[in-house]
């Protein structure tokens, strides 16, 4: 009993340090996920699966990265944990003790909606976008301890009122994560008739661009990307709206639209997206236009737009 005490006091004494620790690594890899994605660059991933993810159609919410809301969530979390560890118990005993008492519950709540939202981002990982993101796992683990963290660290008075309250707040997140997901959900299953399409090209094509994407077509030049693939998109965006549907262009994921995946496969020399195949030549990477009209031997005009 004397030493199950012992185990007690020490839970209770270090869970706060623990969650604000969890919550400060969670904010700072949300917060670099977030910068990636607003750059559109690649994040540092093993598996190659996080880039898919964040360049999903599930990685933005009202316009905005979802790792942003992501970051707000982790970072309030350790305010939440480390606020009554501030105030000096010896001067201020009644202030640090309602505080104690206050955040407490808030971290409940909070911990609780984070493994909600959490739990429904694994779904869709594994049934949706179909991708092993590391960060993403990590993510809904530490959720999972803060959770545990805060029941175990904390002495509860009532603790049938406690998951009541748990339940309520569970469903509550659990409807509005539906909610926020339903236009995508409601447009993916006639969608994923003919397959994913990737982002929307968004910039406008001139003469040129629309010279140089049939010049392509016409010397048998390939244009070897994925759906989900951000530097992709980025050579679409170069060329524009209507010249981007003129690219000679291979599909390599099987959940994109016309895959052809056993292509991909058997050209050796495709590593990466996007990699251009022309005259028996190939190169990786997003390429200029000018490059691109080179290696073509296009002699069109070269007034490109973007």
């Amino acid at each position: 009993m004397r030493r199950r005490r012992q185990e007690d006091r020490w839970i209770h004494r270090w869970a706060r340090p623990l969650i604000a620790t969890i919550a400060a690594i969670g904010a700072t890899g949300t917060a670099y996920l977030t910068v990636v994605k607003l750059l559109g660059g690649e994040a540092a991933c093993p598996t190659g699966g996080c880039d898919r993810v964040l360049s999903s159609p599930y990685a933005e919410i009202f316009g905005l990265p979802l790792t942003l809301f992501g970051f707000l969530a982790y970072a309030s979390m350790a305010v939440l944990a480390i606020a009554p560890l501030v105030v000096n118990p010896e001067t201020h005993k009644e202030l640090r003790q309602k505080l104690h008492n206050w955040t407490r519950f808030l971290l409940f709540i909070g911990a609780v909606g984070m493994v909600v939202f959490s739990g429904y981002l694994m779904y869709l990982l594994a049934f949706e976008i179909k991708a092993l993101c590391l960060y993403c796992l990590t993510s809904a683990a530490f959720t999972v301890l803060m959770l545990g963290l805060t029941l175990l660290g904390h002495r509860w008075e009532d603790v049938g009122q406690l998951m009541f309250t748990g339940l309520i707040v569970a469903v509550v997140a659990l409807v509005g994560t539906l909610g926020v997901y339903a236009p995508i959900g409601g447009g993916g299953t006639a969608a994923s008739a003919v397959g994913e399409a990737g982002p929307a090209v968004t910039t406008p094509s001139g003469e040129a661009e629309m010279a140089l994407a049939q010049h392509l077509s016409t010397v048998g030049g390939k244009m070897y990307g994925a759906w989900w693939c951000p530097h992709c998109h980025d050579q679409k965006q170069l060329f524009g709206q209507e010249a981007a549907k003129e690219i000679p262009y291979v599909e390599c994921d099987s959940q994109g639209v016309n895959p052809q995946t056993e292509l991909c496969q058997a050209t050796a020399q495709v590593e990466g997206f996007p990699t251009w195949e022309i005259n028996g030549e190939f190169y990786s990477g997003t390429q200029n236009l000018e490059k691109l009209a080179d290696a073509s031997g296009y002699t069109g005009s070269r007034s490109f737009r973007n």
